[in-house]
Parts: C-alpha cells; structure tokens; sequence
C-alpha cells in the first residue's frame, strides 16, 4: 500500500458489489435478447474504479489490478480455445458420432443419469480433472442423453457432480494439491478429511439422479424410441462410425492419467483428430484447418444429428472468453483496492464458534467464485485469511484444506462468470443457471460441511485421535 491510499471502510467495499448486481441484473432482465453479459460486467468494472480512486489508488494501480485478475484466467481461456479445436476435429472425424451411437447401445433411459455420474467419477478420479472429463465423455454423453430424451439440464447435472467429485477426490487434481499447501495439511490426510462430505453428496445425488431418471421415463412424452432409431441411423448415414475412432478420447485419458498437463493433451486429441478424420471421413487438411477455427456443419440430412454434431471450433469460444475476461477485471480491482480483504475481515470478526468459522470459511469461498470469477482464487484467498484461525479454534489444519475445497473447488461451476462455469456451459452447451439446480453434489457438499460444523458432527479436531473425526 502506498502512502496515498488507505484502507477501504466496509461500505466502500460493498459498494461495487451492489452496483454490479444492479447493472447485470437490469441487463439480464430488462436487455436479455440485445445486451451480451460481458459487457454489463465490463460496465460494472466502472464501480470498484471510482471507489478504489476515492481510496487513494491511481489509475495505474487499478490497470495491475485488472491485469493481474485477467493473467489468472489465461490458462483457462487458452484451454477453451484448445477444446473448441478438440470438439471441432472430433465432431468432423466421427469420434462423437461413434461415442453417441455405441452409447445408446448400451446406456437405457431410467438409469442414464446415475449411469452418466458414475462413469465421469471413474474418469475424473483417474485424471484428475473435471475439464477433461466435460470435454471429452461429457460432451457424448450430453449427445446420449438428448438422444434418450433425457431434458439437456439433468443431463449437465450428474456429468458435473460426477466431474467435480474427482476433480476433488484424485490426488492428480490441481485443486486438491492446493487447498493442503494453503492450510497446511497433507494431500492424504486431506483426501481422507473430505471422504466425510464429499461421499455422502455423492450418495445423495445418486439417489437424486436415479429418482430424476425413473421419473423421466414414466413420463413418456420423454421418451421417444423412434427417435433414438432415427439417430442412429442418421449417424451412420452421415459419417463413417467404428470402435476404433473412440482412440482420441481414450489417448487423453491416457496422457491425463499420466499428468501431461491439459493443454497438451488435448492438442494431441486435436491432431488424432485430425489422422482420424483423414483415415475415416476422408477430410482433408484445408478442411481439418477450417474446422479448428469455424466448428464442424453437419448436413446429413437430418435436423437431429445436425443439431448434434454442428458444433466446436475456436470462435464458439470466444464469447465465453471475453466474459471470462471482463470477469475476473472486475475481481481483480476488487482485490487490489483491499474490497476483498475488508469483506473477509468483516466475516472474521463475527465468528464465535467452530461452527461459525466453517460457516465463514464457505461463504468467504462462494463468495470469492463469485466475486473474483477463478476457483483457485476461491481457495487461496480463503486459505490465507482463515489458516491461524483455524488452530486458535482447536482445529486441525486439514479441518479448512476440507472447507476450502467443499466451498470452493464444487461451487465455481455454479457462477456463470466464473471460468468454471463459462467453460462448463460453453462445453456442454446448457447455461449455468439452468444446469445449477441439477449439479446435486456440487449444491450438496457445501451444505453438508455447514451442516456438520453447526452441529458439531465430524468436526476435525487436535485432540480427536490421528485418522478419526471428533463428533
């Protein structure tokens, strides 16, 4: 802090908060057909500006606040460009159609949403990653489940809950590295502190998903099997389809498992792509080229498979990178002027049990998704606040590695901003807002972890024996 700025009062950090919610709200609402949501929230970046310049920050302090929260999301937005690439080069080479056409062979209708959870836990917790398992078998699996006539939403739901379960689970997950080096914990011992919320959210949105999926088949208006006849059919009439084009998918869980970073890996998915739709579809390289920039056009003849396979490329990203952008420009200002400490600090002080300060530490954690758009920033920021409290309260430090992660890694999907959501969305091609009520793990384990402190189940504390819960 330099000698002409001074710490910002509560209502000063509050301020740029109830001003973005006003101008995005009236947008969405009043402008949804005619108005895009980067710009309201490039708009909304006006607000913590002028109150930061009140504080005595100059304007170049402000730019390196907004920088320095959009530098955090490259690694996100060069990700969505490489995926647009991947899904554009699968969709052209046959890769989705043949996942698509087998899936149906085998997956029913009353037991695809449990089915499609329990395979993206087995994906995610071999690779780690959430993204990954979204691009490559959720993006089939949406295919599978309009196909069954399963609503696109629930769907989205069980691939992101099983998705998430791993990204939270595998110790190859970047997040869950994270949150024990910001508390202070082991990756292990973490791991096995989030078996009390994580596995029973789990169980639950089975449940959910199973009551979901056998409701939606006694529906029959829901289920069509003519249509899914059609489908196939109108796969293998517009593309060549084998076994053997499932390789793509299957080389980046290989290259994940074995902790070749994202991007990569799915450069060489976009290449296999590229070799399979050669050796397949007879595609050549000006039109391999063009697709990894434009998407694929499916014309086969029938609006159905069109409507599935039409998709990918770079530009279908791009909006979701400017709102990714204007986002995290927003959380940058935010924690540049101090806005976010004031508002952890605020929550800090009111905290006057252990089930307070959990409580705390999940709404500092939704908080931060939603205010500074990334889900490590939601976990550092957190972390940093809230380590030597946690101690003071008799806490063992894995007791907020847990927290962070049941507050933050599940809940950045749930923000249309974040780049959790905007890439969840922009992959699956269903919105944030419609998805969320459906994301049952993700809604359910930040629940649970209040609920457990508030009434002092499974509290983690110094004095519990090693490897067991204080209840």
């Amino acid at each position: 802090m330099t000698s002409s700025e001074r710490r910002p009062a509560l209502w000063e950090a509050i301020t740029p908060l109830i001003v973005a919610a006003a101008i995005v709200g009236t947008g969405i609402i009043c402008y949804r057909d005619t108005v895009s949501v980067p710009i309201l929230l490039a708009l909304s970046c006006i607000a913590p500006a002028l109150v930061a310049f009140r504080t005595g920050l100059r304007w170049k302090a402000i730019e390196e606040g907004m920088v320095r929260g959009m530098q955090l999301a490259l690694q996100a937005c060069v990700i969505l460009l490489v995926v647009g690439t991947t899904i554009g080069a699968w969709a052209q080479c046959g890769t989705i159609a043949s996942m698509v056409y087998f899936g149906l062979e085998v997956l029913s209708p009353s037991w695809f949403l449990p089915a499609t959870c329990v395979i993206c836990v087995i994906i995610s917790t071999s690779i780690g990653s959430s993204w990954t398992t979204a691009a490559t078998v959720g993006v089939a699996l949406m295919g599978i489940g309009s196909a069954l006539g399963v609503p696109p939403p629930m769907t989205a739901g069980a691939v992101l809950s099983g998705a998430y379960f791993g990204d939270k689970m595998s110790p190859l997950s970047d997040t869950t590295n994270l949150a024990p080096s910001i508390a202070g914990s082991e990756l292990f011992d973490h791991i096995r502190a989030m078996t009390y919320t994580t596995l029973p959210a789990l169980v639950l949105a089975l449940v959910g998903f199973t009551v979901l999926g056998l409701a939606e088949t006694r529906d029959a208006s829901n289920y069509d099997p003519g249509l899914i006849v059609r489908l196939q059919q109108g796969l293998l009439d517009g593309q060549h389809l084998s076994l053997w084009l499932l390789l793509p998918p299957l080389a980046v869980i290989v290259l994940a498992a074995l902790k070749v970073p994202a991007v990569p890996a799915l450069m060489t998915a976009t290449f296999l792509g590229g070799i399979a739709g050669y050796v397949a579809q007879d595609v050549t390289l000006g039109a391999w080229l063009h697709v990894l920039y434009d998407g694929f056009s499916s014309h086969s003849g029938s609006q159905v498979v069109d409507d599935l396979l039409s998709r990918g490329g770079m530009a279908s990203m791009l909006d979701t990178i400017a709102l990714i952008l204007c986002a995290t420009a927003f959380g940058g200002i935010m924690e540049r002027a101090g806005f976010i400490d004031v508002l952890l600090q605020a929550l800090l002080k009111r905290v006057r049990s252990v089930g307070g300060l959990v409580t705390a530490t999940v709404v500092s954690c939704v908080g931060s998704n939603f205010l500074l758009c990334d889900q490590y920033l939601a976990i550092v920021l957190p972390g940093r606040m809230y380590r030597e409290a946690y101690p003071e309260f008799g806490l063992q430090r894995r007791m907020l590695s847990r927290t962070l992660e049941d507050g933050g890694t599940v809940t950045s999907c749930l923000c249309p901003w974040n780049s959790g959501g905007a890439f969840m969305s922009a992959t699956l091609g269903v919105a944030t807002l419609s998805y969320a009520p459906y994301a049952f793990l993700n809604l359910l384990t930040p629940a649970i972890a209040i609920l457990y402190a508030l009434t002092g189940t499974f509290i983690l504390r110094e004095s519990a024996p090693s490897g067991e819960a204080a209840r």
